[in-house]
């Protein structure tokens, strides 16, 4: 599905990602066990403003370890979004999602012109190579993160090295009746 043209359209890259108290979004096998699964079926579900901020994207990309984990989830989330999996060694696109889903290559910046040039211009971020990626080419500029009140001890982190300090700016934080806190941030560069 091709975004709708706009020439008002401003570019943004989101991050909106859940960690554990310590940091982490996944075990070191990949693993997110630990994760609580929302009840967003009942009038009562809470989807922590997911859906809000997916309305607002016009594009996912995503790494491929992160993109072969959601293929192991019941059901795709991301309906018609188109998604783009980074991957330098191919990855297998299951043939009901060729239509939405497709596979990039190149360097956070190459990737971000590339898919502006196709009309994309609101991207989430998601995956932690990924992500860590975008950030240190300055190419990030709001992070939600959602904290999983659990320490899982080790794992794979949100953040790893950066090239330099990345100054944020807190915009929001929210706690949720179910002990998760939202906090929302602004990258100050």
């Amino acid at each position: 599905m091709a975004p709708q043209p706009n020439s008002k359209k401003m570019s943004k890259r989101s991050v909106f990602i859940a960690t554990s108290l310590d940091g982490f979004i996944a075990r070191e096998d990949g693993g997110i066990d630990w994760l609580p699964i929302p009840d967003t079926e009942s009038e009562e579900g809470e989807d922590y403003g997911y859906n809000d901020f997916i309305k607002s994207i016009d594009a996912l990309v995503m790494g491929r370890n992160s993109f072969e984990l959601v293929l192991s989830f019941d059901e795709w989330y991301y309906g018609d979004m188109p998604v783009f999996v980074l991957t330098n060694r191919g990855v297998e696109i299951p043939e009901k999602l060729s239509k939405t889903v497709s596979q990039l290559s190149g360097e956070p910046k190459e990737i971000v012109e590339k898919l502006a040039e196709k009309g994309y211009h609101n991207l989430y971020i998601d995956g932690g190579k990924t992500i860590q990626g975008f950030l240190n080419a300055g190419l990030i500029e709001e992070i939600t993160i959602t904290t999983i009140p659990v320490l899982i001890g080790t794992g794979i982190p949100l953040f790893g090295p950066t090239n330099r300090d990345i100054p944020l700016k807190l915009v929001e934080s929210h706690s949720f009746a179910d002990q998760l806190i939202q906090t929302r941030y602004i990258v100050q560069e």
